[in-house]
């Protein structure tokens, strides 16, 4: 399966990465994250456990991210019950307050009762990353990052 979403936002790029590359923090805010973790983070990668629920339908994935702040990060699966787990975010300032954000993802379970299971689920929310990134980005001040 393959998602692609873009969006226009009013916030600096530097804001929207560093709410994407902070999975620490993606249970406050995408209700299918049950749990993050932090596994390690320097200047050229972050990776990290997340915990997801889907339905009835409950995983763990670690992903191992190279990135270039504020404008790339890749999303590389190490463990999680995928044959196919790979994605980019891209984005680009468009002045100093705002930035274009898009997100890519190709992914397939590695279970055909995964894919029955949670497939139509998982790809509903991965097409609404976007959305809710944009909507954590609006609810923050441009000048300081999200409250904790």
């Amino acid at each position: 399966m393959q998602v692609r979403r873009s969006a226009l936002v009013d916030r600096p790029a530097e804001l929207l990465f560093d709410l994407i590359e902070a999975a620490e923090h993606y249970p406050r805010f995408l209700p299918w994250c049950t749990g993050a973790s932090i596994v390690s983070r320097s200047d050229e990668l972050v990776s990290a456990d997340l915990r997801m629920r889907f339905g009835g339908v409950a995983f763990e994935l670690r992903t191992r991210n190279p990135k270039r702040r504020p404008h790339h990060m890749t999303i590389h699966l190490e463990r999680g019950p995928f044959r196919r787990f790979e994605g980019t975010w891209n984005l680009q300032p468009i002045g100093a307050d705002a930035c274009s954000v898009a997100f890519a993802l190709d992914f397939e379970f590695d279970s055909p009762w995964l894919t029955r299971a949670a497939g139509g689920l998982f790809e509903n929310a991965c097409n609404r990353m976007v959305d809710a990134f944009v909507q954590r980005a609006l609810d923050t001040s441009p000048h300081r990052p999200p409250a904790v």
